[in-house]
C-alpha cells in the first residue's frame, strides 16, 4: 500500500496480477507489498507457473473453431411467437450457455486450475501414501536397490509392465515400493523423497477404461494428487507439496510411461 493508493492488497489484486489485469500503478503497489510478503509471492509465482504451463496446453487448440450447437447466433435464433413472452430470459440464458460451452470446448484436455472432488482411485492412493509415508523402518517392501526384481515382481502381478520413472531431474530418489490391494485387481506404489523430508508416492493399476484422460488435480487436507489415464493404465501421484511443483512431476512420470521420455523403455 502506498500513500497515493492506500488501498489493502488482497486476493483478488494477487489474481488479477497472475492474470496480466493490474493497470501499472496498481501493480506496482502490489508488487512492493509482495517483496515484503515472501511466502505470498511463493504462492502468486507458483499460480503464475500454472497459468502458464494451461495456456501451454491450449495453444494448440485455442484456435479450433467453436462448434456450431455451442455458437450464440444458433443458440439465439428466434422461437415460434407463442415464446415471445419468455424470449429475452431465455435468450440471456442460452447465450450463458454458450459462452460456457465456448470455455468448456478451448478448455478440453487442459489441466484444471483446481481441485476436483476425490475419486475412488485417487483416495485409494491418498490413503495409501498416508499409511506408509510416515513409516521410518518399512516404508516399502522392495528397496531401490533391487529395482529390476522390484519393476518384475509389480509387472507380473499387476499383469502391465511397471517401471520406475526418474524423477532425479524433479528432485526425487527411489525409495522402491509395494503392492496393494484394489478392488479385484492389485495396484503397484513407487515412493520416493527428495532429502529433505518430503516424500512422493507413485500409484498404478490397471483396467481403467478409455484411451487417454486429461490431469485431474484434488486435495484432501495437506495431501495433494495428480491423477489421469493412459494406454489402459491409471496413475496417481501424492505428496504433501503445492500444485505447481506436483505437476511437474506427473508431465515427467507421463512423459517416460507413454515413451516421450529417458526414463522408461
Amino acid at each position: 500500500m502506498t500513500a497515493s493508493d492506500p488501498r489493502p492488497v488482497g486476493e483478488d489484486d494477487l489474481h488479477a496480477l497472475v492474470d496480466g489485469r493490474l493497470d501499472p500503478g496498481r501493480r506496482a503497489t502490489v508488487e512492493a507489498w509482495l517483496a515484503e510478503h515472501p511466502d505470498a509471492a511463493a504462492r502468486v509465482a507458483a499460480d503464475g507457473q500454472v497459468r502458464a504451463r494451461l495456456r501451454a496446453r491450449l495453444a494448440s487448440i485455442a484456435d479450433e473453431p467453436i462448434p456450431a450447437r455451442l455458437r450464440v447466433a444458433h443458440l439465439a435464433r428466434p422461437r415460434p411467437a407463442r415464446s415471445i413472452r419468455w424470449l429475452p430470459g431465455a435468450a440471456a440464458a442460452m447465450v450463458c450457455l454458450a459462452l460456457g460451452g465456448a470455455v468448456g470446448w478451448l478448455g478440453r484436455g487442459a489441466v484444471p486450475p483446481a481441485a476436483a472432488p476425490v475419486e475412488p482411485m485417487t483416495q485409494a492412493a491418498v490413503s495409501a501414501f498416508r499409511t506408509y509415508v510416515v513409516e521410518a523402518v518399512h516404508p516399502v517392501e522392495v528397496r531401490a536397490d533391487g529395482t529390476p526384481h522390484l519393476e518384475q515382481w509389480l509387472s507380473r502381478r499387476v499383469g502391465r509392465p511397471v517401471r520406475a520413472p526418474d524423477l532425479q531431474a524433479q528432485g526425487f530418489r527411489l525409495m522402491g515400493g509395494r503392492l496393494l490391494p484394489a478392488g479385484d485387481e492389485p495396484a503397484a506404489m513407487l515412493m520416493y523423497d527428495d532429502d529433505r523430508g518430503t516424500r512422493l508416492t507413485l500409484y498404478s493399476r490397471a483396467g481403467a477404461a478409455g484411451g487417454r484422460g486429461v490431469f485431474r488435480y484434488a486435495r484432501e487436507g495437506d495431501v495433494a494428487a495428480f491423477s489421469w489415464i493412459d494406454a489402459g493404465m491409471a496413475y496417481v501421484v501424492t505428496a504433501r507439496t503445492d500444485e505447481a511443483r506436483l505437476l511437474r512431476v506427473a508431465e515427467a512420470v507421463d512423459a517416460q510411461a507413454s515413451g516421450r521420455g529417458s526414463g522408461l523403455q
